[in-house]
């Protein structure tokens, strides 16, 4: 099922009517939709060849890449499966195929393909200097998870200075794109059932296409989360070791120290026990290009400007509900004993719907923004806020603020089964904490999924009110 992505369709559309080769990075984090993307772009060409390297496993080595590359080759093109002893001779091999039509070719996994050769990005450098972008109706696809290797190896290497023509970073779908996952049966599904699911999978394509419409969100859950054949049972350590590999246990320590909220620097390395150090700073930077982490730049409300104080926090829902709930019961779930688990029963259930509520909004920004009448007003800044207290000053958090030439917007994220006038009286508290002096006009918005209780609309306070059921909609 392909939803969405028009931005980068109507991108490497646009590459694809250039008169020269075009070199092209697409990354994400696994099941994003990164080779589906490309292979719905490839309707477009006349042609299209598609490689992927082995996952890493013991043993594996270079020479086996050259082999499934050389029978990928035969199987895609008229050459007999031919034996390869360098990145160089299959690169040539492959250009040898390609003709005078429009033609993409997709190297998926690139970091596994050539992660057995440190010369790896110097043989594709020079293949495609030497004769690759002589194709003039060529687009080469560098696509795969490991996005920090695709950062250091090609993007940020020096050799391919100027070379590439395009770089896609896939996120997660934005809601109103995941509300088309229920099918035709989405008009009578309810928001609750769908925050729940969403809470589960993120806007993870392949995550979504596995929902079930027909079953409630707590029984896709569930099937999805506690039975041992279910994908999102089966599919955190496997993601991690095709991602991180022999470093993934490091990389999971690190988010866990997240699942209860975000952090700065300072306070994951305390909770690891570890001193801080450019390793963690270099793992996080790993994690923010694999799309498990966020970094939120605090910014001053008065100026716009990025303050010092940065915070980490868990993008991923899938791993913030695996880490909680699941990962501590595989032995129970692998024998049979929590097929009929009731959501609700789970310690904590309630507070992680809300971390996990904050975490859809803050990746829709731009859909709130929209709903606040900002889509064509450019945005100075939009974070999370967060004060510390000292002898001076209260601390202070507000959830979302959107600063623009005229105006900042605090936003008040909220999901309770029952939101009552005492969340005017929070809001108001924060903006008396704020940092006052400010010349731009100071808006309110309340953004919720539960019960509001009457008093709090009639009241006036907020000037926008936002239920979640319209981030599900493309329209106001």
């Amino acid at each position: 099922m392909f939803v969405g992505r028009e931005r980068h369709t109507a991108d490497l559309k646009r590459l694809m009517q250039k008169r020269s080769a075009s070199l092209v990075t697409c990354r994400g984090r696994r099941r994003i939709g990164k080779s589906t993307l490309i292979r719905e772009i490839s309707r477009q060409a006349t042609r299209f060849l598609a490689f992927e390297g082995l996952p890493p496993r013991p043993g594996l080595s270079n020479r086996d890449q050259l082999a499934l590359f050389s029978k990928q080759l035969a199987r895609q093109t008229e050459l007999p499966e031919l034996p390869l002893d360098s990145w160089s001779k299959a690169f040539q091999l492959l250009s040898s195929t390609i003709r005078d039509e429009q033609t993409i070719i997709l190297l998926d996994e690139i970091s596994w393909m050539g992660g057995y050769d440190p010369d790896f990005p110097g043989h594709l450098k020079m293949a495609w200097d030497g004769f690759l972008r002589r194709h003039q109706r060529l687009m080469l696809v560098l696509c795969g998870s490991v996005s920090a290797w695709i950062d250091r190896n090609i993007l940020k290497n020096t050799g391919f200075v100027g070379r590439d023509s395009w770089d896609i970073v896939l996120d997660e779908l934005p809601l109103h794109h995941c509300d088309h996952f229920w099918g035709r049966q989405r008009a009578r599904i309810s928001s609750g059932e769908k925050l729940a699911l969403l809470s589960v999978t993120g806007g993870v394509p392949k995550y979504l296409e596995e929902i079930d419409p027909t079953l409630s969100a707590e029984e896709n859950i569930r099937h999805l989360c506690f039975r041992p054949g279910g994908i999102l049972f089966r599919e955190f350590d496997q993601i991690f070791s095709d991602v991180f590999g022999r470093r993934a246990t490091g990389y999971r320590d690190i988010i866990k120290t997240l699942i209860h909220g975000s952090k700065t620097v300072s306070d994951i390395s305390k909770g690891l026990g570890k001193e801080r150090s450019g390793h963690m700073t270099e793992y996080l930077a790993d994690l923010m290009l694999g799309g498990f982490v966020s970094r939120d730049v605090v910014f001053d409300p008065r100026s716009g400007r990025d303050t010092r104080r940065e915070r980490y926090r868990l993008r991923d829902n899938y791993a913030r509900f695996y880490l909680r709930y699941v990962e501590p019961r595989r032995t129970r779930i692998e024998k049979g004993l929590m097929r009929n688990v009731s959501l609700g029963q789970l310690p904590g259930w309630d507070t992680l719907l809300g971390l996990q509520f904050e975490n859809l909004v803050l990746s829709n920004v731009h859909a709130v923004a929209r709903l606040l009448g900002l889509d064509r007003t450019p945005l100075i800044a939009a974070a999370p806020f967060v004060q510390r207290p000292t002898k001076r000053k209260k601390g202070c958090q507000v959830d979302l603020m959107l600063l623009t030439r005229h105006s900042l917007y605090v936003v008040e994220i909220k999901r309770r089964r029952s939101i009552g006038p005492g969340v005017i009286d929070d809001v108001k508290e924060k903006l008396r904490r704020l940092p006052s002096g400010q010349e731009r006009s100071v808006r309110t918005a309340l953004v919720y999924h539960g019960q509001l209780d009457d008093r709090v609309e009639a009241e006036g306070f907020f000037d926008f009110v936002i239920p979640f059921s319209c981030l599900l909609t493309r329209s106001p």
